[in-house]
């Protein structure tokens, strides 16, 4: 039997062991039976024997429908989009084994022989109490089974070189590349402002995004760069120089651009690039 199937089998039945819901609705379930006494049980059984034989029949039906109900909700995930639809699935296939347990819990209680025609009616009486189980228990516990279901079953097969590759390289990117087509995103270069968007450049392309310029920035990770005006930015290692024109501080691009730099940025400027 597949390894994965018997993790996941063995983790959500654990959600049934581990919740005091379902053992509350349990014990309830199995006082109201063991009072009314249902069946003939009130007169055949004595008030002790009755709340015996009620928990006895009880742990086995609710067990055997547990176990069915979670091993449908696995191995039919591919073919049915609908929990409760895979839960009662197993439930209602409960019914049989169920059948055949009562003969046994009747035997070792009355003293009577099941015989394969009884066991047979006795499973099919079980269906309606296996639906009305089913529905109890998606109602009140579906949530916890969808975590449990999620939760990972094991040790994964390693990623390859190239994936993990790819995995560090989208992960060390900055967040606004992926506001970019695919074909734009590259290297960060630059971001100005263009009326109401910003420009984005990189060692790809260009682009225009709709975002403010100063939540532009703060999406641009760890690349290292300066803020040379209001509306310009450029990382360091696109930077050739500086220079000076009638006053006024440029920045040199490796693509032969000058960008300006404004007064309140000049000194960062020109402490991080050089004195001009």
């Amino acid at each position: 039997m597949d390894h994965t199937f018997l993790q996941s089998t063995l983790r959500e039945l654990q959600v049934f062991q581990r919740s005091p819901r379902f053992w509350a609705t349990f014990v309830a379930i199995v006082l109201i039976f063991a009072i009314s006494g249902p069946y003939g049980t009130f007169a055949r059984l004595m008030p002790g024997a009755r709340l015996g034989y009620w928990l006895a029949l009880h742990a086995m039906a609710w067990s055997i429908a547990i176990l069915f109900s979670v091993a449908a909700e696995i191995l039919l995930r591919e073919r049915m989009t609908s929990m409760f639809a895979r839960m009662m699935t197993g439930s209602i296939i409960a019914a049989l084994p169920i059948g055949f347990g009562i003969g046994l819990v009747d035997l070792a209680f009355f003293g009577t022989v099941p015989t394969l025609a009884s066991s047979l009616r006795q499973a099919l009486s079980s269906i309606p109490l296996c639906f009305l189980f089913c529905l109890l228990t998606y109602l009140t516990m579906h949530q916890q089974i969808a975590i449990a279901a999620e939760r990972p079953t094991g040790a994964q097969p390693a990623p390859s070189a190239a994936k993990m590759a790819e995995i560090k390289q989208q992960s060390s990117q900055p967040p606004i590349l992926s506001r970019l087509k695919p074909e734009n995103r590259g290297a960060l270069i630059r971001l100005s402002v263009r009326d109401h968007y910003t420009e984005v450049v990189t060692s790809r392309g260009r682009e225009l995004i709709l975002l403010r310029f100063g939540d532009a920035l703060m999406e641009i990770g760890d690349t290292e760069g300066l803020r040379l005006h209001r509306s310009h930015w450029i990382a360091a290692d696109h930077v050739a120089g500086l220079k000076r024109d009638n006053g006024k501080l440029f920045v040199l691009t490796h693509d032969g651009l000058e960008m300006p730099v404004s007064r309140p940025y000049a000194d960062a400027v020109r402490h991080r690039f050089g004195q001009q």
